[in-house]
């Protein structure tokens, strides 16, 4: 079996890896709007790798659904529409509920939640929305991390990568300093009745998404 050059880059794993993590931030960016194409041609030529990589990492954007492969159209960026967000804001719930139920059984104070937080106030003060997402994400990512489940912590940010996705593209009215005012109030009622906190937040923020949507 032919062996590879010495300098010939290492294929396999990491190299998609390096790949999917360029273009996830090209979509989480807003750089690679909804239902922009991704073929494996131009990122093996962009990126200098072979197509069976390209494939590769396209696999991995569609199996965290922020690409999407239909038939006859080829692989491209997701767009969630109104049925996909309710439905992924439910399972967002579930997962978050759990988590919160973990830690609240526990008895833990989840040791990013202040961090994120200031974090997010300091995203909405400079009015950037690009940090104010990624402070969101953060707020949100330090409850479910507190629980220490491997599992529903995999999960979740996998939901939340969407969530990010549809976020770049919809921004929701909210008065300066709303977004961390209504999260401190939040984290702070979902540590102690998770059942009921997680469900109403969410089912607020799918409101204001949905009206944001349309009001776009």
């Amino acid at each position: 079996m032919p062996q590879p050059a010495p300098d010939a880059p290492t294929p396999g794993p990491r190299t998609a890896d390096v790949v999917a993590d360029a273009v996830r931030a090209g979509i989480l960016s807003g750089d690679l709007p909804p239902g922009t194409p991704l073929r494996e041609e131009e990122l093996s030529a962009t990126y200098g790798v072979s197509r069976h990589t390209a494939r590769t990492a396209l696999a991995r954007l569609t199996g965290e659904r922020l690409a999407a492969a239909e038939p006859y159209r080829g692989v491209r960026v997701s767009s969630l529409d109104d049925d996909a967000l309710i439905a992924l804001q439910q399972l967002r719930c579930a997962l978050e509920t759990e988590a919160l139920r973990i830690v609240r059984d526990r008895g833990i104070r989840p040791p990013g939640i202040e961090a994120a937080l200031d974090e997010l106030s300091a995203a909405e003060t400079s009015g950037d929305w690009a940090a104010t997402l990624a402070a969101h994400a953060r707020v949100h990512l330090a409850l479910v991390d507190a629980a220490g489940s491997p599992r529903i912590a995999e999960e979740y940010r996998r939901l939340d990568s969407e969530m990010h996705l549809l976020l770049t593209h919809v921004r929701p009215a909210y008065a300066p300093g709303a977004l961390t005012e209504e999260h401190r109030a939040y984290a702070t009622e979902a540590l102690r009745d998770p059942e009921r906190a997680v469900r109403a937040h969410l089912d607020h923020s799918t409101r204001a998404i949905l009206d944001g949507r349309r009001g776009g």
